[in-house]
């Protein structure tokens, strides 16, 4: 029996961005380019780093599968993050979803989002 290949994107020692298997692509957690913006700044950028690993991928947000958020202090940051990942995902293809609380890598860091996304048949 052949197993369907792997294919890891801008890995590293550590780990891969992007990783492909079986018609699956699989997104390291994401975090905003600009650790300095508010929750808001932060989300949007984190998404926006979303976006471009999954087109470098060859899929999309309409493709999601499932979306783990991690954020730094949800009690203050749910409602704006929510605000911004509301006006991202495309009516009618919301993944299925996990948001917690979590100690961040940097302090400066206030969200963290992991993708898992299918790519499109054809």
């Amino acid at each position: 029996m052949t197993s369907a290949p792997i294919t890891r994107m801008h890995t590293t020692e550590r780990a891969s961005k992007v990783v492909i298997h079986g018609g699956t692509v699989y997104l390291a957690g994401q975090v905003a380019e600009d650790p300095a913006a508010d929750i808001t700044g932060q989300t949007a950028s984190t998404l926006a780093r979303v976006d471009a690993a999954l087109a470098e991928a060859g899929t999309d947000r309409e493709h999601l599968v499932s979306a783990t958020i991690y954020l730094r202090d949800i009690d203050n940051h749910f409602a704006s993050m929510n605000e911004v990942w509301n006006a991202w995902v495309p009516d009618g293809y919301a993944p299925a979803r996990a948001c917690v609380e979590a100690h961040m890598a940097r302090s400066a860091l206030l969200v963290e989002i992991c993708v898992i996304a299918a790519l499109p048949e054809g």
